[in-house]
């Protein structure tokens, strides 16, 4: 028992070593970060502070933006090597830093800040600690083309959240290390990346590679990413996370997005925008084959969905809708949001992708987000070892059958008083090719909390899909009701689950 807590409080003393950068020369690789995450795990949390000044977090969103870096001090920009690094300056909300390296083979060499990599400008510049790190870095590289001109292909910033965009697109949804709580009884907590190393890459490279450290209360985590940008930027991410204690919800592969309103909302409000998203639904193609759409809100209340599944093949929040016209913002841009798709590496047994989606009064706060959540966890001590490729894109990921293209939601107060109406397009080459005598049928099924007055099918002979139109009537219980639609022709089945949560 002596040799075994001696082992471990040498283990842990090397781990503290390694964050104050006395191991910087030592050999280091991902197993030397996964083991520095266990050891981290085996000791009580130590959480930083003070190390952002009081002018840097008083700084307002605008003034932090008046801190520029100067691009050329990017990191491997002097050497022409196919990606480089830009860092990112604290202030404002980002009022913890984190501590870079670059790992040149197994060597890590530390990159401390330097005020001269910034320009300042109009910002009222003050008295900078020594040792201060950054607020985080982004990723330059050329998105369009192999060689070609380097542009920003994505960020790590702030707690555990990263993003990436491919060719064309502007930045929108977000994905996450890791979700703690979220939406449980109690407050959520933020894992976040406290050191990252950045893998120097060899000429003619087309993926970068980082390590990065993950750290909280309740966990210490070790990840790494591999970055290929492109007209679809896939990063693959492989983690071992080790737990100090049980969290009421443990989410993988979390992605965070905006939704405040859309086709389905019918929301009067003062904005001449028709829709504004940064994602319009949840796609998921589980274990059993089917693929299912569910459509966002912007709910009254805060609302948990989780679909059950054992081994998914992927699932994403999607920005399905392209078409500039129903967004009308040349500002944001939202038809130019890229959607975030995720593929399990390995098996990942039971559980269940959870969405939660919050209310919001503004399109400024994130309020949807979706991830893997495990039936199982291993006992305390044991790595929750996870691998997946994230892809970000604009072009459509859809099933191979068809695919819900609009879901529309109202009132029809005058003709039918006391009954909801949906609406809900489909979709598809297949259905495209198909005239309305092709005796394709619907099936759809009104969960409890109301009942079915009416649905019908329709071929719509204007742009060539499917339309499903049904009025309900809720029993006046307020329950939400689970809708679910799909087409068939012959027991064939021709799209994709139109997946809907109805709150009377």
């Amino acid at each position: 028992m002596k040799n075994a807590l001696r082992s471990l409080a040498l283990a842990v003393a090397l781990a503290i070593s390694g964050a104050n950068g006395g191991a910087a020369e030592a050999p280091f690789d991902f197993a030397a970060l996964r083991a520095r995450a266990k050891a981290l795990a085996a000791a009580p949390h130590v959480a930083r502070s003070g190390e952002v000044p009081g002018w840097l977090r008083n700084l307002t969103y605008d003034e932090l933006r008046q801190i520029e870096f100067d691009g050329n001090a990017s990191l491997w920009k002097r050497e022409g090597l196919p990606f480089q690094v830009q860092f990112l300056h604290p202030g404002f909300l980002y009022d913890q830093t984190v501590r870079i390296s670059e790992l040149n083979g197994s060597r890590a060499v530390p990159l401390p800040f330097r005020r001269e990599y910034f320009n300042y400008r109009a910002a009222r510049a003050g008295d900078l600690p020594t040792g201060m790190g950054f607020a985080g870095f982004r990723v330059m590289a050329p998105l369009d083309r192999p060689g070609g001109g380097m542009k920003e292909a994505g960020s790590f910033l702030g707690a555990s959240y990263f993003r990436f965009l491919c060719a064309g697109a502007g930045y929108g949804l977000s994905a996450r290390g890791l979700a703690l709580d979220t939406a449980a009884a109690g407050p959520e907590e933020f894992p976040g990346f406290t050191e990252f190393w950045l893998e120097r890459p060899e000429p003619g490279a087309t993926s970068l590679n980082v390590l990065a450290l993950l750290e909280s209360e309740s966990v210490a985590g070790a990840y790494r990413f591999t970055i290929t940008p492109g007209a679809d930027t896939v990063v693959r991410v492989k983690a071992a996370v080790y737990r100090r204690k049980n969290s009421l919800v443990f989410g993988l592969a979390p992605l965070t997005s905006m939704f405040w309103r859309g086709e389905n909302t019918n929301a009067l409000l003062e904005d001449y925008r028709p829709e504004v998203h940064d994602s319009d639904g949840l796609l998921m193609h589980n274990g059993r084959g089917e693929w299912i759409w569910r459509p966002l809100e912007n709910p009254r209340h805060v609302r948990v969905a989780t679909f059950a599944d054992e081994n998914p093949r992927a699932f994403g929040l999607l920005q399905r809708d392209r078409n500039f016209e129903n967004y009308q913002d040349l500002e944001a841009a939202y038809h130019a949001r890229p959607s975030a798709w995720i593929e399990p590496v390995g098996r990942w047994g039971r559980g269940g992708v959870r969405l939660v989606e919050l209310p919001t009064k503004d399109e400024f706060s994130d309020n949807v987000v979706a991830f893997w959540s495990p039936e199982k966890l291993p006992p305390l001590g044991e790595p929750v070892e996870v691998e997946y490729r994230l892809h970000w894109f604009l072009d459509q990921i859809r099933p191979p059958a068809g695919f819900v293209r609009a879901t529309r939601h109202g009132k029809s107060a005058y003709y039918e008083p006391g009954l909801e109406r949906f609406v809900v397009d489909f979709d598809g080459a297949q259905l495209q090719s198909h005239g309305p005598e092709a005796g394709i049928e619907h099936v759809l099924t009104v969960g409890d909390g109301a009942k079915l007055n009416h649905a019908a099918l329709q071929k719509n002979p204007v742009n060539g899909t499917w339309r499903v139109a049904c009025t309900l009537k809720p029993d006046g219980s307020g329950r939400p009701v689970e809708l679910r639609c799909f087409l068939h022709r012959s027991g064939q089945v021709l799209t994709e689950t139109w997946s809907y949560l109805w709150q009377p």
